[in-house]
């Protein structure tokens, strides 16, 4: 044709990048959002390995259920304690299991700093809309010399 005379190259190109940008503009938005399990491994890492405390805002609902008896309702009691962790406070993160379709997540971790020896535990998580909307916990100290020989903590398996 005389346009593809002209300029055969360019003029595609045009009519291409065109065409792309209708289809784009036309089509339904799609949002990738976090799963359960990154909001919720991704919470408890900035807050309690990096340390954030304004990642309390990012990742937890202002309404946070605690079923911690020593910790009442609310991300107030969870910020005064992110802002205030001993200095030798260590948090790590082991394996984690994620229901996605009911928002529930468990990490296996292991924490020292909190008491006079270190300590082994689940965390379980409830997360809905994006925040981490409720907490359990089970934590118990670390015993090294286990009866069955299988230590109470082990690194994430890959």
């Amino acid at each position: 044709t005389q346009l593809q005379r002209h300029n055969p190259k360019g003029l595609t190109m045009k009519i291409h990048t065109l065409a792309l940008t209708a289809a784009l503009a036309l089509s339904p938005i799609v949002v990738f959002a976090e799963t359960a399990k990154d909001i919720a491994v991704n919470g408890l890492s900035a807050v309690f390995v990096d340390r954030d405390v304004a990642a309390i805002d990012t990742y937890f609902s202002p309404d946070y259920v605690q079923h911690n008896p020593m910790f009442p309702n609310g991300t107030d009691v969870l910020k005064g304690f992110a802002a205030n962790m001993p200095e030798n406070f260590v948090y790590e993160i082991g394996n984690v299991i994620a229901d996605e379709e009911t928002g529930l997540v468990a990490i296996h971790f292991r924490v020292e700093g909190f008491g006079p020896a270190p300590m082994v535990g689940v965390d379980i998580l409830r997360v809905e809309n994006g925040l981490i909307v409720e907490h359990w916990d089970v934590l118990q100290e670390e015993v090294t010399d286990t009866v069955s020989g299988n230590p109470m903590w082990t690194p994430a398996i890959n």
